[in-house]
């Protein structure tokens, strides 16, 4: 930390609370937050008090805080209303060194977000060619469709990139983040490259997520109504409430890194608040969704030939942060490491999301949490171990009930998450199972049918 305990910087203002000339360190400081001089204050704190001492004509002084990209700072402004403005002293100003956030949670913030609002997603293989896709909505149910019949062709094949002149296949980066316009969709799309493989991205293949930029229409008032009668939150009515959400989420998210400016601590706080309350809103609305759509007489999943150890790590990826946050440490199937399996991709990943987070959530702080993956008689299995409190004989039978939340409160569950993935494990011709003893963790077990010609 930096102090400067006694007098530092002097600045003016104009009548309409510009900058106009500012010592060091406030120049240097007002320039990094995206300011000129002469220019608007850019720091919402220092702009707040200079505008109360204009507009009440009066000597104002308290301690002010902001940050740029580098270092939070903190400092005892006095303003005083002048004719042509005001006069600003500064004096205790204090610095520090912002902890650089780890590229690799920025990432998986985006990725999640990503996930959440896409519209249609793709597997791909390391030439960006189709391997599997999935589409739950009706907008672009026509493209998937198409898509899935063009298995082997480059997914940019299927859209229309905005201002891209160039010979196809481009390289991921350059196609990440790329606007497209889709067949079926009204609305523009942007793409979401995830680059598979720790060696080298995209040595494994990609992810590919189509998010909207903006939310669907406003529905008919007929068709409210049908999804306000129906026996689940609808799935016409899940993407209407899924989209708005969503952008909740981006713009607390934007606020809370300061993406869009310094931010006093406690409204940062504030955004990461409501970020944390939409995170938990939205999971509400895909697992309502999904349990509508499981408990149909005629769901079908989409089975391929998926490998049981890749979807492990790309679980435990995902939930790597999580993890680390309350330093648990997880320990995957290694790379190399296959078990051949038949089963739909993004349905399997649903499963071993919820029992690698419930492991995450309920282990003590400082534990681990194990995922093993074994092939034997046909069949493939991954095992999620933790080493929380374990469930007793009656809690082991009820955790796959529906709403079962064995007591807990206040854990932002919904009680669907292991009842869903049961149903769909069912579904897919496999099994979910359970073994435990109190005081002794949990281990979840999913058995699905081996793919014999990939062993």
């Amino acid at each position: 930390m930096v102090a400067h305990p006694s007098f530092v910087a002097q600045a003016t203002t104009d009548l309409h609370d510009r900058l106009l000339t500012a010592d060091e360190p406030l120049a240097s400081f007002h320039r990094r937050c995206g300011g000129e001089l002469p220019g608007p204050i850019v720091t919402p704190a220092l702009l707040e008090l200079v505008t109360k001492s204009r507009r009440y004509g009066l000597r104002l002084a308290r301690t002010i805080t902001a940050q740029d990209d580098r270092e939070a700072v903190s400092m005892w402004a006095e303003v005083e209303p002048t004719s042509e403005g005001s006069t600003i002293s500064l004096s205790n100003w204090h610095s520090e060194s912002l902890r650089e956030e780890a590229p690799v949670e920025t990432s998986d913030r985006r990725v999640a977000l990503a996930r959440h609002m896409a519209g249609l997603s793709a597997r791909l293989g390391t030439r960006q060619e189709l391997i599997a896709v999935v589409s739950d909505g009706e907008e672009l149910s026509e493209l998937a469709s198409k898509m899935r019949t063009g298995v082997g062709q480059p997914w940019t094949d299927f859209v229309s990139l905005e201002g891209n002149v160039h010979h196809q296949p481009m390289h991921w980066r350059l196609l990440d983040g790329a606007r497209m316009r889709l067949h079926g969709s009204q609305r523009a799309w942007t793409a979401c490259i995830v680059p598979l493989g720790l060696k080298e991205p995209g040595g494994a293949g990609f992810d590919l997520h189509f998010v909207p930029d903006e939310p669907l229409p406003e529905l008919p008032v007929e068709v409210k109504a049908a999804a306000v009668k129906g026996s689940g939150i609808g799935l016409d009515i899940a993407p209407v409430l899924r989209q708005p959400v969503a952008r909740i989420i981006a713009n607390a998210e934007t606020i809370r890194t300061q993406l869009a400016g310094p931010l006093a601590d406690e409204y940062s706080a504030y955004a990461a608040d409501i970020a944390a309350a939409g995170e938990h809103l939205l999971a509400l609305i895909d697992d309502l969704a999904t349990l509508e759509l499981v408990e149909q007489e005629d769901f079908d999943p989409a089975p391929d030939n998926i490998d049981l150890a890749d979807v492990a790590r790309r679980a435990a990826g995902i939930l790597g942060v999580r993890a680390r946050d309350r330093g648990i440490a997880l320990d995957a199937p290694k790379e190399g490491e296959r078990a051949p399996a038949i089963g739909e991709f993004r349905r399997v990943l649903q499963i071993l999301l919820n029992l690698v987070g419930n492991a995450v959530r309920y282990s003590p702080e400082g534990g681990q949490v194990w995922i093993r993956t074994e092939s034997s008689g046909g069949r493939s299995r991954v095992i999620v171990a933790d080493l929380g409190e374990g469930l007793n004989a009656d809690e082991q039978a009820r955790v796959f009930e529906k709403f079962e939340r064995l007591g807990r409160s206040g854990d932002g569950g919904s009680g669907l998450g292991l009842y869903i993935s049961r149903r769909l494990a069912t579904a897919m011709g496999g099994m979910l199972t359970v073994e435990s003893a109190k005081g002794q963790g949990a281990r979840f077990t999913l058995d699905l049918p081996a793919d014999l010609t990939l062993g």
